[in-house]
């Protein structure tokens, strides 16, 4: 671009920063004086952003300075910055508008468009006569510069709107052209140094230099203008979606403790909304998408726009962002290499480029998972025995393999709720072995955390690592032998799903080889919802005792049974009555009604993790008291939690560990695992095995049925 600086002293015309491809930039007009007219046409305003042009302008230095482009009439624009402006049409067509270059005087020249100088009065940067051959009105700015640009209405193309009234006030205009590059430089650098992680989320995060952002200002400077153009673009809508993606790591974080995955992870959005909607109703659903559709619409169109300002600014002001380039590159590299911290965050930094490359990795891995998967899963040690073989330990037995939700290491081992849960789970224990039953507890790693609750049934049951969506998919859809399957399998067992946390069709539970499944809709509950959580657990176990359990004549049972009331957001929450009480359910109208609101729960992380651990003594006692009410010498139950809660309980906790316990009255059912190692009680100690959740199917078939032909199975993750 070719800018007009002040003149010197002398009244010399100074031309600076004049690039090879020939542009013009006009300066912001302020009360010195200055004042400016654009081209007819022209989309920038006197006091704006200047404009590109492949023409360039030179004020001749102590002369009458003119500055236009010469219509096929003879039309000429110009501004004089110190005398009257005159804008008029002659009867033969000749219409100028001339400026007189004094010293201490800026000539802002506009100049728009590739044509500007074209002879055809209809090009794109032409000043065009009035085309009755003009009214003969002319306009005299202000001695001090404070007019209304020296241009008429006319010659300035008719601007109308934000453009024009900001022509007639300089001083507005360089307020909102600085506080525009003021914004737009505020949020490019929000987006390279915002993190992906919420408790980074500081003061310090931003006090940082980032190594991406002084490379692309380097690359932007180096190129020609309409590959600089373009690349800004790209540039902003890059780092819009790269913003985008921290916020959605955020999320994915506190719920997960992982990043998103880009290849396996979208059906999680869809799951995300439905526990929106049943947390917080439908309204709080629908509110919540137009939100995050808002956002992420609004931070790509700024942020593209935002980095397309900057480039025009640092294309204005070449030295001075050159040389800020240099110094900036210059100390992150010193930064580097004297590992300079501010508040134990590096000052140097390259986090978007780290992300960017765990994501291609993240991407590659995710799309040979597929295979890998695969090969694992054509390994079953089991497949091949005989169904009279199978289970032979337990036949005769009711075997119920119940998982509480959310119930993680946590409940256990956090100093803040253990006392809590080790009184509920001593008198679980307690209880049981008065009404003649033992256990045995140990720990189960699960290959998901926070959220993702089938996928670890179906890594206990399948005996393969269910770690993402894509991987159940191609579980559910193979010929894979789950344990409940090899139970049904052996035709010795009836089984039956419990399963009130699912309300809608749910093909899966064919594939789990259960007979009969029971979800929210046929439990006989007519009562409230409790947050997301559909049925409350002591009316779930109640019901399966009415429709199933409690039955004379019947065969032997296997019953799936998932409790859901320590589901997240864990308020409100039921409490427990006496088991005749239970009715249709609508008693827990009014116990909803004296629960808490999860919206003000979790305004505290505090009062969520209380809440939590109110919610696993809920789920605790109704198991624990329902196996001493109804449970008899043919009862086994299995029980363990899906997964850790979310990070918000866990308060730092990388453990994916979640307890599981073995109970029976039968002794020769507990000998047959005697040398699992395995804690006596309901409470697994801090030293007894850690076993990773998929293994369990194959030591449990082994435990209770001859050996395999093959050694047991275990796939890797």
């Amino acid at each position: 671009m070719a800018r007009t600086d002040d003149t010197e002293a002398d009244g010399t015309a100074r031309t600076d920063d004049v690039e090879s491809e020939g542009t013009t930039d006009a300066d912001v007009l302020g009360s010195d004086g200055t004042t400016g007219a654009d081209a007819p046409g022209s989309d920038e305003i006197a006091g704006a952003d200047a404009l590109e042009s492949d023409e360039s302008v030179s004020p001749a230095a102590d002369a009458d300075t003119t500055v236009g482009a010469q219509a096929e009439g003879g039309t000429t624009a110009g501004a004089d910055p110190d005398a009257d402006t005159t804008a008029g049409a002659e009867a033969g067509g000749d219409t100028s508008v001339r400026a007189e270059a004094e010293p201490d005087v800026r000539v802002p020249a506009v100049v728009q468009g590739d044509a500007a100088s074209e002879a055809n009065g209809g090009g794109p940067g032409t000043a065009h006569a009035d085309g009755d051959g003009g009214d003969g009105r002319s306009e005299k700015a202000d001695a001090d510069g404070h007019g209304d640009g020296g241009v008429s209405e006319k010659a300035a193309g008719g601007r109308r709107g934000l453009r024009g009234r900001l022509a007639k006030y300089p001083r507005a205009a360089r307020i909102v052209t600085v506080g525009t590059t003021v914004l737009a430089g505020a949020l490019v650098l929000f987006g390279l140094l915002v993190p992906n992680k919420l408790e980074r989320l500081e003061f310090g995060a931003f006090v940082r230099i980032p190594a991406e952002g002084v490379l692309l200002a380097a690359l932007l400077l180096a190129l020609p203008p309409k590959p600089r153009r373009v690349t800004s673009y790209v540039v902003g809508a890059l780092l819009g979606l790269v913003t985008i993606l921290k916020f959605v790591d955020m999320g994915f974080y506190s719920v997960m403790a992982r990043p998103f995955d880009l290849v396996l992870d979208w059906i999680l959005f869809e799951n995300a909304a439905d526990w929106v909607k049943e947390s917080f109703g439908p309204s709080g659903e629908i509110f919540a998408v137009i939100a995050v559709v808002v956002l992420v619409i609004a931070l790509l169109v700024l942020m593209t726009l935002a980095v397309a300002r900057l480039t025009d600014v640092m294309v204005r002001h070449r030295p001075v962002a050159t040389r800020t380039t240099l110094v900036l590159g210059t100390a992150w590299i010193t930064c580097v290499t004297l590992g300079v911290q501010f508040t134990d965050v590096p000052v140097a930094s390259q986090m978007n480029a780290t992300i960017i490359q765990n994501r291609v990795d993240q991407v590659q891995a995710s799309l040979h998972d597929g295979q890998i998967f695969a090969k694992q899963a054509s390994v079953d040690a089991f497949a091949d025995t005989p169904p009279d073989q199978l289970l032979t330990g337990l036949r005769g037995k009711d075997v119920l393999f119940t998982f509480i939700e959310s119930y993680g290491r946590t409940a256990i081992d956090d100093p803040a709720m253990s006392e809590e849960i080790d009184s509920v789970l001593s008198e679980g224990t307690s209880g049981l072995k008065s009404a003649g039953f033992s256990s045995r507890s140990a720990w189960l790693r699960s290959p998901v955390t926070g959220a993702g609750s089938w996928l670890a049934h179906s890594t206990f049951l399948s005996g393969l690592w269910i770690k993402n969506q894509q991987r159940y998919r191609s579980l559910t859809t193979s010929d894979r032998n789950t344990l409940t399957k090899y139970f049904q399998k052996t035709g010795a067992w009836d089984t039956v799903g419990i399963v009130p946390g699912v309300r809608r069709a749910w093909p899966e539970g064919k594939f789990f080889g259960l007979d009969r499944i029971y979800d929210s809709e046929h439990l006989g509950y007519n009562g409230p919802y409790f947050s997301w959580t559909p049925v409350p657990d002591q009316f779930s176990l109640g019901a399966f005792e009415r429709l199933e359990h409690g039955k004379k004549n019947r065969k032997p049972m296997m019953a799936e049974i998932i409790l859901a009331s320590s589901h997240n957001p864990w308020a409100p929450i039921a409490h427990m009555i006496d088991w005749n009480d239970l009715g249709d359910g609508s008693v827990y109208n009014q116990i909803k009604k004296e629960g808490k609101d999860p919206k003000e729960v979790w305004k505290n992380p505090e009062s969520v993790r209380r809440e939590y651990r109110n919610a696993i003594e809920y789920s605790l006692h109704s198991l624990t008291q329902y196996v001493e009410k109804y449970g008899d010498k043919n009862t086994v139950l299995v029980f363990l939690g899906d997964h850790q809660p979310v990070p918000t309980v866990t308060a730092g906790s990388t453990s994916r560990d979640v307890p599981v316990s073995i109970v029976a009255k039968d002794p020769k059912v507990l000998d047959r695992i005697s040398d699992w190692g395995w804690t006596e009680g309901l409470k697994p100690a801090k030293t007894a095995p850690e076993w990773r959740m998929d293994t369990f199917r194959d030591r449990f078939m082994t435990a209770y049925g001859p050996h395999p032909g093959t050694a047991a199975a275990t796939s890797t993750p």
